[in-house]
């Protein structure tokens, strides 16, 4: 996977990123201000760096100006600051996204998964198999050796939510987020449904269920 470089003053929002990229499979480096943030970028090989802007030493965007000098690194600015002329100023000097706090560390991950795809650093899988099953992510379909198997959109975006966090515990809130949207008037006990179609449908073990929490999608190596 990636090495990321997690440049964020509040250890407690930094140490979780932090433990929520290493269970996708990620390496990390933790910094807390902009000058040590410098030294370490140069110091290491970074493929992605996620970016605070109110930092000591160094402001984020004084950050991302030095590293724009030598590098065309993605960089993910995440900060609690939402106003057009700071996002504005953020991409004028380079930044590749822009995701304001509080945050769902889902949809984070995803907007990281994107940048590391968009620069060839993430592992790209358009299908799975489950024994028999063959479930193909970029065509939207899945098949077993009877045939086709009737599979809606929204249930092959969650099997591939769950597998793409692999042995991590996603709750119901973050699925819905991710899936339909903060906003969408869509109850908790929706993904109830969606897992259980996908386990009948696929004859699926691997989806488990964490109870009071959420799912996650478990393999035995």
């Amino acid at each position: 996977m990636a090495t990321i470089l997690i440049i964020e003053d509040d250890r407690e929002t930094n140490e979780a990123i932090c433990e929520y990229l290493k269970s996708a499979g990620h390496n990390t480096f933790s910094v807390y201000d902009g000058a040590d943030a410098l030294t370490v970028f140069s110091q290491r090989d970074i493929d992605l760096v996620v970016l605070d802007i109110m930092l000591p030493t160094i402001t984020g965007l004084g950050v991302l100006h030095e590293i724009r000098k030598k590098s065309s690194v993605p960089v993910l600015m995440l900060t609690a600051i939402k106003d057009e002329y700071t996002q504005v100023t953020s991409f004028d000097e380079q930044a590749d996204d822009y995701v304001t706090k509080p945050f769902s560390m889902v949809l984070l991950g995803r907007r990281i998964a994107a940048l590391l795809r968009r620069n060839g650093k993430a592992d790209v899988f358009n299908t799975i198999n489950f024994g028999d099953v063959t479930v193909d992510f970029s065509g939207y379909t899945a098949k077993d050796a009877n045939g086709k198997i009737d599979l809606t959109p929204k249930e092959i975006d969650l099997l591939r939510l769950l597998v793409e966090h692999k042995g991590l515990v996603l709750t119901r809130s973050q699925i819905l987020d991710d899936l339909w949207g903060s906003d969408t008037p869509i109850i908790d006990r929706t993904v109830d449904v969606y897992i259980r179609n996908l386990r009948k449908k696929l004859r699926l073990d691997c989806i488990i269920t964490v109870k009071g929490i959420g799912y996650k999608y478990e393999v035995d190596e």
